[in-house]
């Protein structure tokens, strides 16, 4: 898409992130599953993540919009919209958005989740800045989050050593400067994926029986290899794509922040486009793949470690089951 119009820019605010406290290393998953911390970080780069006790979703996007307000020294009244990209909702219904607006107090605001799995948090910012850049609303709130363990399957070494659970979201105001905020998006999906990546059973199509339990079909299935190599040249395709289409090249991304998913897709992505690494934000090794959350959690690290500076040009990318995919591009402000 090109010269997209608009009153105003939807630039990010404020930027936040919750993980657990509960962290579980490679070397802990040795005592639970037939694995080894060398086998695991060889394939997926990862060393550690968090893991929720008994808490829902929720309550890390719960914490996640109390610091946002906190940070912003704003109320939850300021708010016009939530938007919260999960795979794992509380309930099937409500939407785990509308429990976050109670929690925070957003009386005047109105909120949905998003499903689009790992691609959730890109869609789920593109879509918030729509109401921005319309003028329809001032502030919106979007949040990824997480609680990966509550659909993996213990006895499944090849998926369950890739998840954890976590937060992150952002704050999106209106802004009048040319100078930050969302500059154009690219957003894809394939449905022809569905089977390669995906949570068999619990919906209208299956829903939950004594078999479908007994046959693990609660937890995530995924096609490793298919999946892979679908996702690095997706996620490559469409970050050059979003910005050739704006005019930029590599060498004007100062930092590129895409979905944690493993150390591999990442690298083999930064191959691809022939982007060098220390343009790239990976925390992987630290959190695992928290689905939603990798993405703002990674730009509220980024942005505490100080690797980005107003003005300067971000570049988030993503892919995920279904398939979906996608990138978007920001001048980042002064959040």
């Amino acid at each position: 898409m090109t010269e997209r119009e608009h009153p105003f820019n939807a630039t990010i605010t404020a930027v936040e992130r919750y993980l657990p406290s509960r962290v579980v290393s490679n070397f802990d998953l040795e005592n639970v599953i037939d694995t080894t911390d060398a086998w695991i970080h060889e394939r997926t780069g990862i060393s550690e993540r968090h893991f929720l006790d008994d808490e829902p979703t929720s309550f890390m996007a719960i914490e996640v919009a109390d610091r946002l307000l906190r940070k912003r020294q704003i109320s939850g009244d300021e708010i016009d919209l939530i938007i919260v990209a999960t795979i794992t909702p509380d309930m099937a219904f409500p939407a785990t958005a509308c429990i976050v607006q109670d929690r925070i107090g957003a009386r005047r605001a109105w909120g949905y989740d998003l499903s689009a799995a790992c691609s959730g948090f890109v869609y789920a910012i593109v879509a918030g800045a729509q109401f921005i850049e319309s003028g329809a609303h001032k502030k919106v709130m979007v949040i990824g989050a997480d609680k990966m363990s509550s659909i993996i399957n213990v006895e499944d070494r090849t998926t369950y050593v890739l998840f954890g659970d976590g937060a992150g979201g952002v704050l999106l105001e209106r802004s009048e400067s040319e100078e930050e905020g969302l500059i154009d998006f690219e957003l894809h999906s394939d449905g022809s994926g569905e089977d390669k990546l995906c949570l068999p059973a619990g919906g209208s199509k299956a829903p939950a029986t004594h078999s479908s339990i007994d046959q693990r079909q609660h937890y995530v299935h995924q096609e490793g290899r298919a999946v892979f190599k679908v996702a690095v040249t997706r996620m490559a395709e469409v970050s050059l794509s979003v910005l050739k289409t704006n005019g930029f090249t590599i060498d004007d991304v100062d930092l590129f922040v895409p979905h944690q998913a493993n150390g591999r897709i990442i690298s083999a992505t930064a191959e691809r486009m022939n982007l060098p690494m220390d343009k790239a934000f990976v925390n992987v090794n630290r959190y695992a793949n928290t689905t939603n959350a990798t993405i703002p959690i990674a730009l509220s690290e980024a942005s505490e470690m100080g690797r980005m500076k107003s003005g300067d040009l971000v570049q988030l990318s993503a892919f995920g089951g279904g398939y979906t995919w996608g990138s978007a591009l920001f001048r980042w402000g002064s959040a």
